[in-house]
C-alpha cells in the first residue's frame, strides 16, 4: 500500500526556520524523483522543489536559495529544509513522486508565517 506521511510543520515568525520530512512507503522510494509541494487557500497547488534519484535538485524562483530539498533512500524519506520564511511561503506541504503517474496525496503539513 503506497503511503506518503508528511510532517514537521508549524507556526513560525517571518525570518524562521522548518524541516519537513516525507516519508514514503509502497514504493521503490531511490529509483524516483520526488517533489515537495504546496498549496495556499484559494490557490491550485504548485511544486516548489524536487529531486532526482541522483540527487540532482531543482527549486522554484519563489524559494530558490531559501528552501532546501534533499533525501535519504535508507530511510525512504524526503526533506525540505525551509530558512527564511515569508508569509507567502503560509499553505499546506505535500510531496509526492514527480513523475507520473502521481501516488495518493498524504494529508500534508500545515506551515504558517506570521509577519
Amino acid at each position: 500500500q503506497v503511503q506518503l506521511v508528511e510532517s514537521g510543520g508549524g507556526l513560525v515568525q517571518a525570518g524562521g526556520s522548518l524541516r519537513l520530512s516525507c516519508a514514503a512507503s509502497g514504493i521503490s522510494f531511490s529509483i524516483n524523483t520526488m517533489g515537495w509541494y504546496r498549496q495556499a487557500p484559494g490557490k491550485q497547488r504548485e511544486m516548489v522543489a524536487r529531486i532526482g534519484s541522483g540527487g540532482t535538485t531543482y527549486s522554484a524562483d519563489s524559494v530558490k536559495g531559501r528552501f532546501t530539498i534533499s533525501r535519504d533512500n535508507a530511510k525512504n524519506t524526503v526533506y525540505l529544509q525551509m530558512n527564511n520564511l515569508k508569509p507567502e511561503d503560509t499553505a499546506v506541504y505535500y510531496c509526492n513522486r514527480y513523475t507520473p503517474p502521481t501516488l495518493p496525496w498524504g494529508q500534508g503539513t500545515q506551515v504558517t508565517v506570521s509577519s
